[in-house]
């Protein structure tokens, strides 16, 4: 599926039928989404089937693959944040988690419960038997810094997909982490050939090419084109209103007919925005290549 080089995964804006539009006109085959808004609100034995054209449904048969983040970290800071969250909190969110996946039939990739911060090392493996007994999809393991050797080493023997957490270990390492994410993603591939590596939150460009034995990655950096106005990197940078109107109007063509199939209709002050964050993504997706190979 993922060939011999890195694959970067769109992340950000999950459910936006605009976003998913403005990502397809620019041919991303891959996706990352949460699954923390079809969930937080619901309780385990809630029906979460999906409308039909949903965009996580719809993604399942237009992306090449998808991977499906937990949106732990998004409770922690969001529905629950200031809480002691406690382990049946967890199971409860995993167990939703799990009946989201399950009732809406999805072929993603799931990234585990990775409670070692919230809860600690033991519990996470605890979450980990667990949801890999309860759900079929194949699964993310995540390394974080509590594990250290002796824990990377058992999750290696465990796992057949292994994710490094890159904003972690920026905050841990800030004047090494590119090196020491390196040394981590070789120590892994060297111990298991076969293994699958994701780099989780990798935004930077050299990193996604000393890494590009690795197998995949999620990043919004191309949101920050629209966010800050700029995209590029180093010293060459390009304001977004200087993109070429007749390149917007191809771009615009494209997007329309998918909006339609939506059924939605949307201000123009939102097809403009959402035809700059189309060229946006086409430009990340220039540099991923050729920066880590082929995206298709």
């Amino acid at each position: 599926m993922f060939d011999n080089n890195i694959k970067v995964h769109f992340a950000g804006s999950e459910g936006n039928q605009t976003v998913d539009c403005a990502l397809r006109a620019a041919n991303v085959r891959y996706r990352l989404f949460s699954c923390y808004k079809f969930i937080v609100s619901k309780k385990r034995d809630s029906n979460f089937e999906l409308p039909y054209n949903n965009v996580v449904r719809y993604g399942e048969k237009y992306y090449r693959h998808t991977i499906q983040d937990s949106g732990l970290f998004t409770l922690m800071f969001g529905a629950a944040k200031g809480c002691k969250l406690t382990m049946q909190d967890m199971i409860e969110w995993q167990d939703k988690l799990i009946a989201f996946v399950q009732q809406n039939n999805l072929k993603c990739t799931c990234v585990e419960m990775d409670v070692q911060k919230v809860l600690g090392v033991n519990e996470a493996w605890d979450l980990r038997y667990r949801m890999r007994k309860l759900l079929k999809n194949r699964q993310i393991n995540v390394f974080h810094y509590e594990d250290g050797k002796d824990g990377l080493d058992r999750l290696i023997d465990f796992s057949d997909y292994i994710a490094i957490s890159v904003p972690e270990m920026r905050i841990i390492k800030p004047g090494t982490f590119r090196g020491y994410v390196h040394q981590l993603a070789w120590y892994i591939k060297n111990k298991k050939p076969e293994i699958d590596i994701h780099l989780l939150g990798c935004t930077d460009f050299k990193m996604l090419k000393e890494n590009k034995f690795c197998t995949t990655a999620d990043s919004t950096s191309w949101l920050s084109g629209i966010k800050f106005g700029s995209f590029g990197d180093g010293k060459v940078k390009s304001h977004i209103r200087n993109l070429k109107r007749d390149i917007m109007e191809q771009r615009k063509a494209l997007i329309l007919p998918m909006l339609d199939d939506y059924g939605i209709k949307v201000a123009e002050s939102t097809l403009d925005y959402t035809v700059r964050s189309s060229l946006c993504a086409t430009i990340c997706k220039q540099r991923y290549t050729e920066m880590a190979g082929s995206q298709e």
